[in-house]
């Protein structure tokens, strides 16, 4: 975060994208970036990333070590995929609980719609929600997750805190997000398909080049995994740990509830 002087008034600005605005702002920009590409984010998940992003996604659940009686609070939880797959591993939504938190109503729906789809009517809440702000008690779920959603949120220490808030004592935090650097080995090829293919993509298929330039761009303004497991300890984490999945395309943070 940057502070601006302008006629007397601090301004303080975060990044969006390859941009500088204003915090407040940013919220909004956001929201409406995922209300935008709603109804076509999960045909885009699984054609940016070749299907890739469901393994992670299980890599994610493997890390979560979910059980019976769970209740998961699944921030940017967007369109359910980590709360599906919770319920997978669980024996069905008959057996835990999971809440499912985003900033965007459009995605809020497209997740309630595809739950219903699933034959998923009970065990499961969808809320509007600000992650700085979470609408829920102190101690009042057994893990919290989060899965490309972090580098979105402005103020990102203030939802760290917020998850440590909410979690019980000794409940597991988990966060999946994708990686600024690459592998040497990789990064050129990488750098290109996000930069040249992933806004043709995006405009061909969610008729938005737009939003999928400001997603790629935020990959890059995220801060490195060793600066962002270092965030997650000062939040309040203990065991802290991650690992680089896919030549460090995407990484794995985990921690627990001190």
């Amino acid at each position: 975060m940057n502070k601006k002087i302008n006629n007397n008034k601090e301004t303080i600005e975060v990044d969006f994208g390859y941009q500088n605005v204003s915090a407040e702002a940013k919220p909004a920009l956001v929201k409406d970036i995922f209300d935008k590409v709603s109804n076509k984010y999960d045909l885009m998940n699984d054609i940016m990333s070749i299907g890739v992003h469901r393994i992670w996604k299980n890599r994610m659940i493997d890390q979560l070590r979910p059980y019976q009686g769970m209740r998961l609070l699944d921030l940017a939880g967007g369109t359910g995929d980590i709360a599906l797959l919770f319920f997978e591993r669980i024996g069905g939504s008959q057996n835990g609980q999971a809440i499912i938190c985003d900033l965007s109503e459009q995605m809020i729906k497209a997740g309630q719609n595809k739950s219903i789809d699933k034959g998923i009517l009970h065990g499961i809440s969808h809320i509007v929600g600000d992650a700085e702000h979470i609408p829920l008690s102190n101690n009042s779920v057994d893990a919290c997750t989060i899965a490309f959603g972090i580098r979105n949120i402005t103020d990102k220490n203030q939802a760290l805190a917020e998850a440590a808030r909410v979690l019980k004592p000794g409940g597991r935090f988990v966060c999946l997000e994708f990686s600024p650097s690459p592998s040497p080995l990789i990064e050129k090829l990488y750098e290109f398909y996000s930069f040249a293919l992933i806004p043709i993509i995006g405009e061909a298929i969610a008729r938005d080049r737009e939003s999928y330039q400001y997603l790629v761009e935020s990959i890059r303004r995220f801060p490195q995994p060793e600066s962002f497991a270092e965030m997650i300890s000062k939040a309040g984490f203990g065991g802290v740990k991650w690992k680089p999945m896919s030549g460090g395309i995407a990484a794995l943070h985990s921690g627990w509830r001190t």
